[in-house]
């Protein structure tokens, strides 16, 4: 099996979208060992000696940072810390969330300035490889102190307890230990703050986001180019000389592509009656390529994000400094992830318009898409399931960033609920999916009216998703067909370097 060196150097999310569609393995680089093994022997070192408080080592934590814990309980200590605070709740996060979370907080330690053990980072390597996935929980977080609730669950299991999945069975850590011929962890001083301080909740929702975004973007290029066929819709809105005039890098592409998908179609160079199209379609490149251009923000914003130091204090043994700062704070995250979410709920905005375009009998096609309108109501109610998700993605959209609350006795007293944001990200993007899996059923079947033919990469295309979903010529359950759509979306393998 192909295995993914972990190293204190730049990684891509294109690079980690490769280990996880791959499914690497994880290790350690031995540079990474290096660094790591050099800061904990510093601190070992330095804690002999050094009499003054450093936080979190031998102080107590948040609003007990003035409290001293002597030399003999700076393990426990950690350990307390662990379980005090693994207070999440509510609906567990994904497995292949928490399996991301597993690889960037590997990666995160990865620098030699958190002073953790080797055997510590090994340990988060050998659960993402043995496919050991800790029981996380989305709500608790205030994205600020680091995701300090989600981050001791995902922790947790290292010392034995907790609970996992392991191959896909949720059972108790120490059992799933036992089967792994492994002992728990004990903390050394700094240890558990390490792994809980930290934005790696936010930024494995962040990255998995970002990845499905670029593909979705892309077949929403492409589904709102099938509908356009549906549609008999005019081709002059997509010519390179209107998009070069205003030259926004994602309207550039968004027009690119739906050209490249027309190329060769019957339809697309008939004779028109109209001599416009409504906004849902003529204004593709500029709405899709403005999310387009979000979305290559918030990618930059998450891999410098990743490739950072988040936890505190951090470590600097060459300069012989201990330093308590901010860099678990999670406003640059919480910031892009309300961006992103505006952006795809316009994605699933737009697209719903053109699902209500088609449904009208406008354009020679039959009302509700349907034969014998009427005696069957055809595509009349997928149009509200999509019109509900899109309306919840509105509301979802509301930024999280704007919101603070004061915590820790007032230490914390400004947090970016940029967790919060994560989560309700996720929820857009899935909606964002459904309503596409909605829009390509109305657009497909459109397509079946129309006599002359659409280009060759969209028939195939069709032909492909006919496999799954067939024409619908009488009223029949279209819950199934959604799930369908949804399926045959999700099992879209694409090439990264095309879509984006």
């Amino acid at each position: 099996m192909d295995v993914h060196h972990i190293k204190p150097h730049f990684v891509s999310l294109q690079n980690l979208n490769e280990v996880i569609r791959l499914h690497k393995n994880l290790a350690l680089s031995e540079e990474a060992v290096s660094v790591i093994e050099e800061c904990r022997n510093y601190i070992d070192a330095t804690m002999k000696t050094r009499k003054d408080p450093v936080y979190g080592i031998n102080t107590g934590f948040g609003s007990l940072y003035n409290v001293s814990i002597a030399e003999k309980d700076l393990s426990q200590l950690q350990k307390n810390l662990m379980m005090s605070h693994a207070c999440g709740t509510g609906d567990e996060a994904p497995t292949e969330i928490v399996k991301l979370m597993l690889l960037l907080k590997a990666k995160g330690l990865s620098y030699g300035k958190s002073g953790v053990q080797k055997i510590t980072v090994e340990r988060l390597i050998t659960f993402y490889n043995e496919d050991c996935i800790p029981v996380v929980y989305q709500l608790g977080s205030l994205g600020a102190s680091g995701d300090l609730a989600p981050l001791a669950h995902l922790s947790l299991p290292l010392l034995g307890m907790g609970e996992v999945y392991l191959k896909g069975e949720r059972m108790e850590s120490a059992e799933a230990l036992e089967i792994l011929g492994l002992e728990p962890i004990t903390l050394k001083s700094k240890e558990g703050l390490a792994l809980l301080n930290g934005t790696q909740f936010m930024s494995a929702f962040g990255t998995w986001a970002v990845l499905k975004a670029k593909k979705l973007s892309y077949l929403a290029d492409l589904i709102g180019a099938i509908s356009l066929e549906g549609f008999d819709g005019r081709p002059e809105a997509f010519d390179e000389l209107l998009h070069l005039i205003r030259p926004h890098n994602g309207q550039i592409q968004t027009a690119k592509n739906i050209r490249e998908f027309l190329e060769g179609s019957e339809i697309i160079t008939s004779e028109k009656k109209h001599v416009q199209d409504p906004y849902s379609f003529r204004c593709m490149p500029q709405v899709h390529g403005a999310s387009k251009d979000a979305i290559a923000y918030v990618e930059k914003v998450m891999e410098t994000e990743v490739n950072s130091v988040t936890d505190n204090p951090t470590v600097f043994q060459a300069d012989d400094k201990i330093l308590s700062g901010g860099n678990f704070h999670g406003q640059p995250l919480a910031l892009a992830m309300d961006f992103m979410a505006i952006a795809l709920a316009e994605l699933g905005s737009i697209s719903e318009r053109r699902t209500y375009q088609l449904i009208h009998g406008y354009r020679d096609l039959n009302p509700f898409l349907v034969a014998e309108p009427g005696l069957n109501s055809g595509f009349m109610i997928p149009q509200y399931t999509a019109a509900s998700i899109v309306s919840q993605n509105k509301q979802l959209a509301t930024p999280a960033s704007v919101d603070s609350i004061e915590s820790s006795n007032g230490q914390e007293d400004h947090v970016s609920m940029g967790a919060n944001a994560a989560t309700k990200l996720y929820q857009v993007v899935n909606n964002l999916e459904r309503i596409l899996a909605i829009e390509l059923m109305n657009a497909s079947q459109a397509l079946h009216f129309r006599e002359a033919k659409s280009s060759e990469f969209i028939e195939n295309f069709i032909e492909t998703y006919r496999e799954e979903v067939p024409v619908v010529k009488e009223d029949r359950i279209l819950h199934y067909d959604i799930e369908a759509s949804i399926d045959f979306i999700q099992s879209l393998e694409l090439d990264p370097e095309l879509i984006f």
